[in-house]
C-alpha cells in the first residue's frame, strides 16, 4: 500500500508542524555551505541542511557525482487474478516471499487486486522521465515461474500491471553520505528495489546523523559505490 502509506507519512509530518511542498529544484552549484535552493518556478528554499532523496532522479540532479554510480532500471510488476472465493492467496494465508535463486518475488492478494509477482532481476537501463510504462517484456518469464511454482494459478489472468524503476547502486546497498562539495547536503538513495520498506528506519537514521552529529556507516558511503554493477545485496 505504498501510495497510501506515503500519504499517511505526509499527513503525520504536517500535523507535527512540517511543511509539505511540491517543487522542482535546480541542482545546487558551487562548494562549501549551501545557503538556499532555487526552484524552477522562481521560489527560494532555505534550510540548515538539505537531503536529496530523489530515487532514480538522483543521477539527473547530480550527474558529475552520481551519473555513473546510480543505475536506474526498468522493472515490471504483474497482478494475477485468483479463483473466485479462494482465500488461500489472501494476506494472512499467503506470505510475501522472495526466491533468491530465481530472482522472483511475490505478495498476497490485497483488497482483491490479485497476487503480485515480479522479477527482481535488474531490467534495462531507464530514464524515469521518458521510459514507457506499458508492461509486457517479462510476462513470459513470470508466467513460466507461475506454472512451475504455483500450478493452481497457471491459467490466471493478468488483472493489472505496472512499470516502475529501481535506482541501483553498484552493489545493491544504500547510499547515505554527504555531497563531496557541500558540507550540509546529504545524498540518500540507492534503494535498489527496497527503498520504500526501509524508508522509516532510513529517515530516523539520517535525522539522527544531522541533528545529533556523526558519520554514516562505511557501507553506505559514496566511496563504496562504484561505476560497475556487482550486486551483492538483494
Amino acid at each position: 500500500m505504498a501510495r497510501r502509506a506515503v500519504r499517511k507519512v505526509v499527513e503525520g509530518f504536517q500535523k507535527a508542524g512540517g511543511t509539505y511542498q511540491i517543487a522542482e529544484v535546480e541542482a545546487p552549484a558551487g562548494r562549501g555551505h549551501l545557503d538556499s535552493l532555487a526552484t524552477w518556478s522562481g521560489e527560494t528554499l532555505r534550510a540548515g541542511a538539505y537531503i536529496f532523496a530523489c530515487g532514480p532522479w538522483l543521477p539527473k540532479l547530480f550527474p558529475s557525482v552520481l551519473g555513473h554510480r546510480i543505475f536506474p532500471s526498468r522493472q515490471e510488476v504483474y497482478f494475477f487474478g485468483v479463483p473466485p472465493g479462494d482465500k488461500s492467496y489472501s494476506a494472512g494465508n499467503f506470505p510475501t516471499w522472495l526466491d533468491v535463486g530465481q530472482e522472483i518475488y511475490g505478495m498476497p492478494d490485497l483488497e482483491g487486486r490479485g497476487v503480485k509477482i515480479a522479477s527482481d532481476r535488474h531490467g534495462a537501463p531507464a530514464d524515469p522521465n521518458t521510459m514507457e510504462r506499458v508492461a509486457g517484456e517479462t510476462l513470459s518469464l513470470v508466467r513460466d515461474y507461475l506454472r512451475r511454482r504455483f500450478p493452481a494459478l497457471r491459467h490466471a489472468p493478468v488483472v493489472e500491471s505496472r512499470v516502475c524503476q529501481y535506482e541501483n547502486t553498484s552493489n545493491g546497498d544504500f547510499l547515505i553520505d554527504r555531497h563531496p562539495d557541500f558540507e550540509n547536503v546529504w545524498l540518500v538513495g540507492g534503494g535498489s528495489g527496497h527503498g520504500f520498506k526501509h524508508g522509516p528506519a532510513m529517515g530516523e537514521y539520517i535525522a539522527r546523523l544531522i541533528l545529533e552529529g556523526g558519520e554514516p556507516e562505511q557501507r553506505f558511503s559514496l566511496a563504496t559505490k562504484h561505476m560497475v554493477q556487482q550486486r551483492a545485496v538483494h
